[in-house]
């Protein structure tokens, strides 16, 4: 018997041969969705590198404001369902902090934390390790970089997954961006769900002149991305009208009214202790 060893061509014909044809269908359509999440991390990366003389200043410099559990613009209104002001120092700092990724059972991500410049690139890394098992992303988080916000949002939607926002959790300013990523959207009746218009975050961003600009511009391409989510833009609306150190809360029914949540889920309330 010959102890040649095949060509590598042979080996992988073999191999092929060897596996059923839903197997390798697996492994190509793994390989494409790697192939596609790299070219938007290379593509955020190349705008955060780029001057803003030579890309649309928009992205490096436009941020949402990231302070967790702003007041309500509805005069005399709730501050807004879920967690307010007075929650737990914990909580808030959590939010604070760099978005954190935990898958959990049921196919669930946990989304944690502010959305920084780079957050797309981690998540990214995340959905590449962990993808075949993720079924519905799960956010928790005050927002940040919108231009972050926009490709975790696309990731979301080519990869098929849910989004969620549990009951008593919050997603404000550009988080509501990666939430109209989800397949299906389910928000609980008691989440706080709010935008606020963006605004310059470093001073060396351009002139006062050169910032509006920046702000209609990154406001129109939220609105022309979530009409492709197929949210009604005037949730973007909403976030123009209100000043950055308020926020806008949607209510249930004007959650499902612009189609910005597909499902409300019910509050969760504790049990009582038996006695």
């Amino acid at each position: 018997m010959s102890s040649e060893v095949p060509p590598d061509g042979s080996r992988l014909r073999r191999w092929l041969s060897d596996r059923p044809d839903e197997i390798v269908l697996k492994w190509a359509f793994r390989g494409l969705l790697v192939a596609t999440f790299v070219i938007l991390g290379l593509d955020l990366a190349e705008m955060q590198r780029q001057t803003p003389s030579q890309a649309d200043p928009v992205f490096p410099g436009m941020l949402p404001q990231v302070e967790p559990y702003l007041p309500s613009i509805r005069q005399g209104g709730p501050a807004g369902p879920g967690p307010g002001p007075g929650s737990a120092p914990e909580t808030v700092a959590g939010l604070r902090n760099p978005v954190t990724f935990e898958l959990v059972d049921g196919g669930r991500l946990r989304f944690d934390g502010s959305i920084e410049p780079g957050s797309a690139e981690r998540f990214a890394e995340e959905i590449g390790k962990r993808g075949d098992y993720i079924k519905t992303v799960v956010l928790n988080s005050p927002g940040g970089s919108v231009a972050d916000a926009l490709v975790i949002a696309t990731m979301i939607r080519e990869a098929g997954y849910n989004t969620e926002i549990a009951s008593g959790s919050y997603c404000a300013s550009s988080c509501p961006l990666v939430f109209a990523g989800g397949k299906e959207r389910a928000a609980a009746e008691d989440a706080a769900i709010g935008v606020h218009r963006v605004f310059a975050a470093d001073a060396t961003a351009g002139t006062p002149a050169s910032g509006m600009d920046n702000a209609q511009a990154v406001s129109a391409e939220c609105q022309r991305f979530l009409l492709e989510m197929g949210v009604d833009p005037r949730v973007w609306i909403h976030a123009m009208e209100t000043p950055k150190d308020e926020l806008f809360y949607f209510t249930p029914d004007e959650l499902t009214k612009l189609n910005l949540a597909t499902v409300i889920t019910p509050k969760v309330t504790k049990t009582a202790k038996a006695e």
